[in-house]
């Protein structure tokens, strides 16, 4: 594949910037909703697409089949030049060569689909029976593994090994005309051993749903709230992280002004990190789909806004580094500037000393769903307790968050020590590409004056 692509990029020469990738994917999804089996289905596909660049103008092309790519890589270069009037400006980065080979734990392309099947049903079933209170499920398996293939004209080339397994569970609880849904998930690169003994997930999303139908309304108003990891994780990445992306700031002459490097963005010990270079996470990977290494990005550090996320482009009009952060959804989609492992770093509180001192407070866990507009959010917490007088109290629902994410992040009063990644099926949104794998983390973190909707 090397020699093919090596030899299609030599009619390069009118470009001033040439990509290909070429993707192949072989993937299976199962879904129960309730008792019954909605979708079986094992699929493979095959694409592609070449991305040149002309005098700062992109010509971008799709295909699915690898053959004539000499003629592909002229279209696209015929494209670009008819809106390409400016000049090119590409960050530099090292030239690379290299296969990347992924090892599974337990290679999900050798289990079969009976099992698979088997052990969704099984996971379905520990919803189902925990409660004559369960009314119905949604419980959803899903793998692909794909070979990626890159090559630029200034000489990279990149095989690289992308596997990606996700398990959902939503559970329905219903009590008269209350009714309540919970959900728990994984998502993983490992393999399928890790999905096999994942009965406890289950197990919390049905006993979640159950237990908020208990739960009273929280009263609105204004709170001091801890946030557990999952939603601290979630509130980063959502309210912060894609302000981080660059190529909303460079676009948006109000957001530079707001997002310039040192201004200080509140409690002196946060720091905010993306980092699509640590191992096993679902948003790692060794190369972007510029072939650029992933790495770890300070955005907060030590209070102070210290970087952002680019692609090649992004960086160079902003005069900086690209920092691996060009992420596209599949060969049918253009890379753009993306986030990858997203969280908030370990402080030094212990949980204990988080919530003692609160009065009267609201312990946030888990995310339901939410919102964001530039800096405003919103974000519903999938369960909720009071905290009175220091100590976690009884269960409270529909808390929902709201505020002005840097205010927000300037009442941040403490962060705590435990920091956990989450390993979520869910993924990011954005310019039409989802979901996109993504993680996100998070320790508990206190913060003061969250406006807290509800009765």
């Amino acid at each position: 594949m090397k020699e093919i692509l090596e030899d299609a990029l030599k009619n390069s020469k009118k470009a001033d910037y040439v990509e290909i990738r070429l993707e192949k994917k072989e993937s299976t999804g199962i879904r129960f909703q309730g008792k019954k089996l909605e979708k079986i289905d094992c699929s493979q596909q095959i694409g592609g697409n070449v991305r040149a660049l002309v005098k700062g103008g992109w010509g971008f092309i799709t295909f699915n089949q690898y053959d004539d790519l000499n003629e592909k890589v002229q279209q696209a270069i015929n494209i670009a030049a008819l809106v390409g009037k400016t000049k090119s400006n590409l960050a530099e980065v090292p030239t690379v060569i290299e296969e990347v080979k992924k090892d599974l734990d337990k290679d999900f392309r050798k289990v079969s689909l009976r099992e698979k099947k088997q052990l969704i049903e099984h996971y379905n079933k520990i919803i189902l029976n925990y409660s004559p209170k369960i009314q119905s499920t949604n419980v959803v398996y899903g793998d692909s593994f794909s070979t990626v293939y890159y090559a630029n004209s200034e000489g990279s080339y990149i095989r690289q090994e992308i596997p990606k397994l996700v398990v959902s569970f939503t559970a329905i609880a219903r009590e008269k005309d209350n009714v309540q849904i919970a959900n728990e998930s994984l998502g993983t690169v490992e393999g399928f051993k890790k999905a096999e003994d994942i009965s406890s997930k289950a197990e919390l999303a049905a006993s979640r749903a159950v237990n908020l139908l208990k739960a009273k309304p929280v009263e609105g108003g204004e709170y001091t709230v801890v946030l557990d990891q999952t939603l601290g994780g979630v509130f980063i990445h959502e309210a912060f992280g894609h302000l981080s992306e660059a190529d909303f700031i460079y676009e948006d002459n109000r957001m530079r002004n707001i997002m310039k490097l040192g201004k200080n963005f509140g409690y002196k010990k946060l720091n905010v990190i993306d980092d699509g270079s640590i191992p096993n996470l679902f948003g790692s990977a060794k190369y972007d789909d510029e072939g650029v290494k992933t790495k770890k990005n300070y955005l907060i550090r030590n209070g102070l806004l210290d970087g952002r996320l680019h692609s090649r482009e992004t960086a160079k009009k902003m005069n900086e580094k690209a920092t691996g952060n060009a992420r596209a959804l599949n060969y049918q989609f253009k890379p753009i500037v993306r986030m990858t492992n997203t969280y908030i770093d370990n402080g030094d509180t212990p949980f204990e000393d988080l919530i003692s001192g609160i009065k009267k407070g609201i312990y946030a866990k888990k995310v339901f769903g939410g919102n964001t507009t530039f800096e405003m959010f919103t974000f519903s917490a999938g369960e909720g307790f009071m905290i009175r007088d220091g100590k976690i109290a009884e269960p409270v629902k529909d808390v929902v968050l709201s505020g002005n994410l840097f205010s927000t992040l300037l009442n941040i009063e403490a962060i705590g020590n435990d920091l956990k990644m989450i390993e979520s099926a869910g993924g990011c949104g954005k310019g039409g590409q989802a979901p996109l794998p993504v993680s996100f983390g998070s320790p508990h973190i206190r913060i003061k004056q969250v406006v807290v909707g509800g009765q």
